[in-house]
């Protein structure tokens, strides 16, 4: 039920289209490689201090990107790139932006974050490694939450997030935490300027704040433009934004594990492995509203996109 849109979330029709081709052969580190913007799609690499140096900022793109070191290529379909991964278990802190009063996002989307670690889906993320060859370990932790009634307006830039990520960690709303992952969650009367909506659901990237590199993402409500952001109109919660909500946190976590800083794990298009498997879900259930789903923790139903598994030759799947 999305249409035309590109996204981080691999909302994006392009991450769409290409999900299913695998790159089998080797990867060569020129400029016919693209490096990932963090919003489902890649860019070539302008000159630049280094991979992953100057990159996020809060800008989503990053910027000044030099040429990528010799990826260690495979035959699973994406490749590993030098950079850092996130291991052992990582946090993910929620910041609620905007008026999310009466809305059962914020149980929803909880649920998700405190059940998502350790699941078969998430576990999918243990087949990727750092350069010793330690593999994540398929777990997340949901560590605790805050809200910020339009500190920075209800039009975001890229900057703008990052902003907010920063006002809650100086004013100690949450902790300062390398191995977290900070979530924006924006109501459905927030824009994102730069492409919510159009051109992607959300993307992640990470950004240097209080002297420490923070990974953070934004992610959009799917009640603001449903047909290009939320899969279905009748959700199995009844709550279509919060419903499209998770399957775009699914989707970020994924990658802002596996590719932190940008300079990890992608393909030579730029895509993350979760941009590998965009808009695809797999075997689904049907409810008797119509809704669709194809996991359930904490006892809660979801529909969310598949992931990347980085063995067996490479492939789109809910289970690892």
């Amino acid at each position: 039920m999305r249409h035309a849109v590109l996204s981080a979330v691999a909302v994006s029709c392009f991450a769409a289209m290409t999900s299913s081709v695998v790159n089998a052969g080797a990867v060569r580190a020129d400029v016919d490689e693209l490096v990932p913007t963090g919003k489902g799609y890649g860019e070539r690499p302008a000159p630049g201090p280094g991979p992953g140096q100057g990159a996020g900022q809060g800008q989503g793109q990053p910027q000044g990107q030099a040429k990528p070191s010799r990826p260690t290529s495979g035959s699973n379909g994406i490749d590993y790139h030098g950079g850092p991964v996130m291991l052992g278990t990582p946090n993910v802190y929620y910041i609620w932006y905007g008026d999310w009063t009466g809305n059962t996002a914020t149980t929803l989307l909880t649920n998700l974050a405190q059940h998502i670690g350790g699941s078969s889906y998430l576990n999918i993320n243990s087949t990727y490694y750092n350069g010793s060859n330690t593999h994540v370990s398929g777990l997340a932790s949901y560590a605790t939450s805050t809200t910020d009634s339009y500190s920075q307006g209800k039009t975001l830039s890229d900057a703008g997030v990052q902003a907010v990520v920063a006002g809650a960690l100086a004013s100690h709303a949450l902790p300062l935490d390398s191995n977290g992952v900070y979530f924006v969650l924006t109501s459905a009367d927030v824009n994102e300027s730069s492409g919510f909506c159009t051109q992607y659901c959300g993307w992640h990237t990470h950004g240097t704040i209080t002297g420490t590199d923070i990974k953070f993402a934004f992610v959009g409500n799917p009640d603001r433009c449903p047909s290009a952001c939320a899969e279905q109109t009748t959700s199995p919660n009844g709550n279509t934004g919060a419903d499209g909500m998770a399957s775009i946190v699914s989707h970020e976590l994924e990658e802002a594990i596996s590719d932190p800083d940008l300079n990890a794990w992608y393909d030579r298009r730029g895509q993350e492995n979760a941009d590998k498997c965009a808009w695809t879900f797999g075997n689904t259930t049907t409810l008797k509203s119509g809704a669709k789903y194809n996991v359930t923790l904490g006892g809660t139903n979801y529909l969310i996109q598949q992931n990347w598994v980085n063995a067996s030759g490479g492939y789109c799947s809910m289970t690892f």
